[in-house]
Parts: structure tokens; sequence; C-alpha cells
């Protein structure tokens, strides 16, 4: 199996791509899942080995990281902040120096987007950005695979977002941008996309035609959208904000009747885990146009290509 080597040598946030690399992920995606399905062995990086550092708690990062590389031939290793010395105060930096001798690639999960920037400041091996407060580039990725392996060319999509404008948000936005969808997002006015993102974003815009629109509105926001995506209105790190966030959010929910009104036909999508009656309802999820699952299974498939073009 051919592999395109990535240009950049780790994942930080979704710009490290080019459209014709984010293409090219896809293309081997496809592959791999498709070995899979198959029953076909794929160790494109036998005897390597992964290190997942997670800061933040994960069911599908971990369990997809680690099946990917089990399935890839390599090995990976679950490291919480409890089981390194980054826990009790060594620098990212000697951290980052000191895996690099033993590792092959780190996948990090954590809070603040300038640690994993350091962290890659000072590895000699691919970093890989499992989520921060600011991008969620895998996610991102897995979600625009899941919708290119049913139109392929992804022309004329417009994908709708309804919620917070929160780390997914930002990079559902960048990668859409690159890739030249229209992307459409409702935030309450208080929670809306950080300045400093929708620059980056417009930015990337303007070179591939890509409609970009932020707005309070959802009506406006899920007009003719092909497909439609939420996440909970607190992430992470966020729980003690919930009660507030409610009061803001209470009406930022994804439900039949929004869809029959402005995109009866629009897919749904959400990067889990899913709080049902919140930013979406129990018959939305559950219905025939939802895709949620497949995104989730996505995420091996996607990350095993993202490894692979970083580690081989």
């Amino acid at each position: 199996m051919k592999i395109k080597k990535l240009k950049s040598a780790h994942l930080l946030k979704d710009s490290d791509l080019s459209r014709d690399e984010i293409i090219s992920v896809f293309e081997l995606t496809a592959k791999l899942k498709k070995a899979v399905k198959s029953g076909k062995k794929h160790a494109l990086l036998n005897g390597r080995t992964l290190g997942m550092i997670f800061e933040k708690s994960s069911t599908r990062t971990r369990v997809s990281f680690e099946t990917g590389m089990y399935q890839l031939g390599g090995h990976a290793l679950f490291l919480s902040k409890n089981d390194i010395q980054i826990g009790r105060g060594e620098t990212i930096a000697d951290t980052s120096r000191v895996l690099s001798r033993y590792l092959d690639g780190i996948m990090i999960r954590t809070f603040e987007q300038n640690k994993i920037n350091e962290l890659a400041e000072y590895s000699s091996i691919p970093v890989i950005n499992g989520l921060t407060d600011d991008y969620h580039p895998c996610q991102a990725l897995t979600d625009y695979f899941t919708i290119f392996e049913r139109v392929k060319t992804l022309k004329n999509v417009k994908l709708a977002f309804i919620g917070d404008g929160n780390n997914m948000v930002n990079s559902l936005l960048l990668t859409g941008a690159i890739l030249g969808i229209d992307v459409s997002v409702a935030c309450p006015a208080a929670y809306t996309v950080k300045p400093e993102i929708l620059e980056e974003v417009m930015k990337a815009a303007s070179s591939s035609g890509s409609k970009i629109t932020v707005t309070d509105d959802i009506n406006l926001a899920a007009y003719k959208a092909d497909y439609i995506y939420t996440d909970v209105w607190a992430s992470m790190g966020q729980e003690e904000e919930m009660n507030e966030r409610k009061k803001h959010f209470e009406s930022y929910r994804i439900s039949k009747k929004l869809l029959s009104d402005n995109c009866p036909d629009a897919l749904v999508m959400h990067c889990l885990p899913a709080h049902r009656g919140e930013e979406i309802d129990a018959d939305v999820l559950e219905s025939e146009n939802s895709i949620v699952f497949d995104e989730a299974e996505n995420r091996l498939h996607t990350q095993k290509a993202i490894m692979a073009m970083l580690m081989k």
C-alpha cells in the first residue's frame, strides 16, 4: 500500500495540512477501512510505538488510537498525567526529549494549545493533536471523511453547526474552509467563535471559495444544509459552567422541527458523547438520517491514515 508522506512533521492544528494532503488522508483512510472490512493485513507501522498522553479522559480517542496502532502492526502506550513525571512538575520540553528517545510518535489530549506546541518544538518524532481547547483536527478530518465517502468531490456541500463555538467548531470551520466546503455556524453571542480563529478561517476560505457564516440564528445556519452537526454545551473542564450555559443554549438544539423547517434531508452528525435532550433530541440522534456512529467508527480508520502518513 503506497503511503504519501505529509509535509508537516506534526499534526497540531487543521491548517498543518493542505487541501491535497487532506484528500490524500481521505484516500488512504478509505483503503484502510476496506482492508479492515475484508480482513486484509496492513501492518504499515510494524514494530512502531505510539505514546498516548491523556490529560483529558476519552472513550473514542483512546480506543481508536490504541486499536489503530495494533491493526497497523505497532503498539500504543497509554500515559495518563498521573503515570508520567509531567504530572509531578517535569517540564514539557524534558518530557518531549525523553519520549523522543523511546517512541516513534506521540499523541496528546490536553487543555492548552501551547502545551502541544511546546511538545512538538522539542520532539524529534511526530506529535498528533488528540484534542486541545482550541482544536480537534482528528475529529474534523474524520467528519469530513464521513462526508467524502458519500459524495467524493465535496463540491456544493453545506455543513451547519449548532451550539458552542468551541474547539470542534474551530476545526470544522478551518478544515471546511481549506476543503472549499460551505460551513455555517450558529452560536449564542456570548459563546461564538474567537476573532483570531475566524480570521484564519476566512483567509483559508478566500483561497478555496468556501462560504463561511457565523451567526446566532439557528434557522439561518441550518437553512438548506446537507449535514447538520452539534456538540455538547459544556466541554470537558467547563462542567461548573453548565447551569449558566443552559440559559444561553436552551434553544440551540437539533430537533425534528429545526430539520423539517430548514433541511429535511440533512444528515445528522455529532462527535459524541451526546447529551440527549440537550444539544440534540433523542429521536433525531436515533433517526435514519443520523450518521453519528459512522463518524465514531471512522475515527479508527482516519487516525490510522494520519499515523501512517506521519510515522511511516
